[in-house]
């Protein structure tokens, strides 16, 4: 039960959640560094902005709890580092938990930890990692008071798309999410469906565990607008969103934009207005 007082400080009132994700260092690929060359300035512009929570890595955790204050976003402390990612992938995957990261979270005041359950076509071995690097991490984190976020993702065939394209089929996704719910996930970060008016039926896998949908990658401010308005009308609790927060052009606006669709239930044209603003 004490893990709820953690996510107390991740998700506000209305229950919903806007995670801004700036761990893509760990990943080892220079694309995932736009926008993040200079960690402490990204992450002040993003805190500038207000969102609920910020995805971080051990080593990258320091920029954000330095900041003095009592309503700073809430730490999203990841757990786990891949190499899962690039266009041209090594000749050996893996996905490894961080040594006593449960310890680090608790050290660092996270809110929560956040780590991956890949689905990777004739990659079954590092789907048994990640089933392996959850059972390990989750009794540790019970018994911390430490909530886990699973992040089921399930990729395309990297021959045929790659460098990190997941596949939106919801019968991939749906069982996926569903056994992060299995393995005892306090939240679910999961990508969307080909076809956002169907997410509720995901949403319904989940048994009542939150639900926040990831980003992915970079798209037009409209098309990340009018994704996120749908996602939260099929009954999500909110986003986790990377590359479409710091790499845009003004990172505070959009997320300002964004927390006005997942907060205040904005319209696509009422969060673009904000943007407008600047």
């Amino acid at each position: 039960m004490t893990a709820i007082y953690r996510l107390n400080r991740m998700f506000a009132a209305d229950g919903k959640c806007f995670d801004v994700a700036i761990d893509h260092g760990f990943f080892n690929e220079h694309g995932f560094l736009g926008g993040i060359e200079d960690m402490a300035a990204a992450v002040g512009t993003v805190v500038a902005a207000a969102p609920d929570a910020i995805q971080l890595t051990i080593g990258q955790a320091r920029h954000l709890q330095a900041i003095r204050g009592p309503r700073k976003p809430a730490l999203v402390l990841r757990a786990d580092v891949a190499n899962v990612y690039g266009k041209e992938l090594p000749r050996t995957l893996f996905s490894h938990v961080v040594d006593d990261v449960v310890e680090h979270a608790v050290k660092l005041d996270a809110a929560c930890l956040c780590i991956n359950l890949f689905n990777i076509p004739g990659e079954p071995e590092v789907h048994a990692q990640c089933v392996r690097n959850i059972t390990r991490t989750k009794p540790v984190a019970e018994r911390c008071g430490m909530p886990l976020m699973i992040e089921p993702l399930v990729f395309r065939p990297n021959a045929e798309a790659g460098g990190y394209m997941v596949d939106g089929d919801p019968r991939k996704i749906g069982p996926l999410v569903r056994q992060a719910v299995e393995l005892g996930a306090d939240v679910i970060k999961a990508d969307p469906t080909d076809d956002v008016s169907t997410y509720h039926e995901i949403v319904r896998l989940t048994s009542g565990v939150p639900l926040l949908v990831r980003g992915g990658g970079r798209v037009s401010d409209r098309e990340i607008l009018s994704r996120t308005a749908a996602l939260m009308e099929q009954g999500v609790a909110g986003i986790v969103y990377g590359r479409n927060v710091i790499q845009h052009a003004d990172p505070t606006a959009i997320t300002r934009a964004l927390m006005a669709v997942v907060h205040e239930g904005a319209s696509v044209e009422e969060a673009a207005s904000l943007l407008d603003q600047g």
